[in-house]
């Protein structure tokens, strides 16, 4: 292009813009902003590993105003950035670099409504944290059965986007199993009503299932009717140390034929991972010796006719501790000792930030090859980058594996960095190997972007790109993210 064209293109793209701009500003009044103060905090992802830029920041109160908002950016093809906490892991919230996009905050549209004469059911906007659905849901006796530990700013429209998992997922499912309905704005500002929560709908391909684990692709979810399931009316925890992966395993298979009704979670941790919360973390303490490995269960009573968790776990533990399956246990007596357990199995995470650079992966694996993917995947990553320590923790009951590889001790991070391509791509590529994912509940985002595209089938990448370009072939809903276009 001569460089007179490519100047006078400049100027069409700069007044479009601006035109773009006046319109949002003149529709949201305090609602929109271009201080560059007020958008400098929502430039980074929660990782602090990805920044950009953003021509301004717009806040609706209203899926109305939204939906009003998005025609003018699709009239003049400004893309968008939905956000909620902006607390994800993948940086799926972060604008790119070109600074061609706008910020849209949800964080104005959190009403809650419930309604008791549809108890198992709440209704939510997008931008509800986490932590006040579950107040609101324990005021009628009643909760939203997921939980993660960023449950203080995650809202209910990015644990939609991203199909958000969590501990609970073992007997209540993921965010997916938990959404009856939705109501989103989709890339050409027309508005979908999907709130109905019918039982039976045969009207062709399921719009709410495909807007769930999106990341704001296809549209932007402002509302969402959720399940809900009665209040816990007892918990105990359970602290078991074991050998292996293998027999934690023959365990979970074990607890799942005798209490699966009543089992919440079966968490998988290494003696490597405790040692760094003990070392690191303040306030805590093993309930027992020291093992190989350990395994965190939480046993809940939610109905009356279930049997009561003390006297359930008691009876359950009897035969593995006499047959060796298991080590040790102990349980928690008090609710306060319930959450120092839970405590070590939250502060993994911290402890290894403390303890020196890793290169983080959030996969899974099919839930009877979980064991075997740690123990023999783990030692051959050791020896192909030597002096790195793999931490492997997470979700057995559902084959979600936290799979970290910490840099050798010392080393620090700008000089362990440049070994991020091929450690993730040895990772990844043993996960395929495995039937597994590269994301288990994170999402992909911008950070899995290419290593999706590098190991995912002909046919997977056909029916996203295929999907994404029918819903928004102008690409403006957050575009880089999830599937890039050809």
């Amino acid at each position: 292009m001569h460089q007179s064209q490519a100047y006078m293109v400049g100027i069409l793209v700069t007044n479009k813009s601006e035109i773009a701009l006046s319109q949002l500003q003149l529709l949201l009044q305090s609602g929109f902003t271009r201080d560059s103060a007020d958008i400098e905090p929502w430039l980074t992802d929660w990782r602090g590993r990805y920044s950009g830029k953003a021509l301004a920041m717009i806040s609706p109160n209203s899926a109305e105003q939204l939906s009003d908002a998005v025609k003018i950016c699709a009239k003049h093809e400004i893309p968008i950035v939905p956000q909620g906490g902006n607390s994800g892991m993948v940086a799926g919230a972060t604008p790119n670099e070109d600074g061609d996009a706008i910020i849209l905050s949800l964080r104005k549209m959190n009403a809650i409504q419930y309604d008791p004469n549809m108890p198992a059911l709440i209704e939510c906007e997008a931008g509800v944290i986490l932590q006040n659905l579950h107040d609101i849901a324990s005021q009628h006796n009643m909760r939203f059965p997921l939980t993660l530990g960023g449950k203080g700013s995650a809202t209910v429209g990015g644990l939609i986007s991203t199909n958000a998992g969590g501990t609970q997922v073992l007997r209540h499912g993921n965010m997916r199993a938990l959404v009856a309905g939705i109501e989103a704005v989709l890339p050409n500002g027309t508005l979908y009503d999907g709130m109905s929560a019918l039982k039976k709908d045969n009207r062709g391909y399921d719009i709410t299932q495909l807007l769930i684990g999106a990341e704001g692709t296809l549209g932007i979810v402002t509302k969402a009717k959720l399940k809900l399931i009665p209040a816990i009316q007892d918990r105990i925890a359970i602290w078991v140390g074991l050998e292996s992966p293998k027999k934690a395993y023959e365990f979970l298979l074990y607890m799942s034929q005798r209490c699966a009704e009543q089992m919440e979670g079966f968490e998988l941790i290494s003696e490597l991972s405790i040692t760094k919360v003990l070392k690191h973390i303040y306030g805590t303490r093993l309930p027992i010796d020291h093992h190989p490995w350990y395994v965190l269960i939480e046993l809940v009573q939610d109905r009356d006719d279930q049997m009561n968790v003390q006297s359930l776990a008691e009876d359950v533990l009897e035969k593995p501790l006499e047959d060796g399956l298991i080590l040790d246990a102990a349980l928690s007596s008090s609710e306060a000792q319930l959450e120092d357990f839970w405590k070590l199995r939250d502060s993994i995470s911290e402890a290894e930030r403390a303890a020196g650079p890793a290169f983080q992966h959030d996969i899974s694996v099919p839930v009877h090859r979980m064991a075997e993917f740690i123990e023999n995947i783990s030692p051959q990553l050791e020896q192909k980058f030597k002096g790195c320590e793999v931490i492997a923790f997470g979700h057995m009951g559902d084959g979600n594996i936290h799979y970290h590889v910490k840099a050798p001790d010392g080393m620090k991070q700008e000089d362990w960095l440049p070994l991020e391509k091929q450690v993730n791509a040895a990772v990844y590529d043993a996960v395929i190997s495995y039937g597994g994912s590269i994301s288990a509940e994170h999402g992909i985002g911008q950070s899995k972007l290419s290593e999706l595209e590098r190991v995912s089938s002909e046919a997977r990448l056909f029916a996203l790109r295929a999907i994404k370009k029918s819903f928004d072939p102008k690409n403006i809903m957050n575009p880089g993210k999830l599937i890039t276009l050809d």
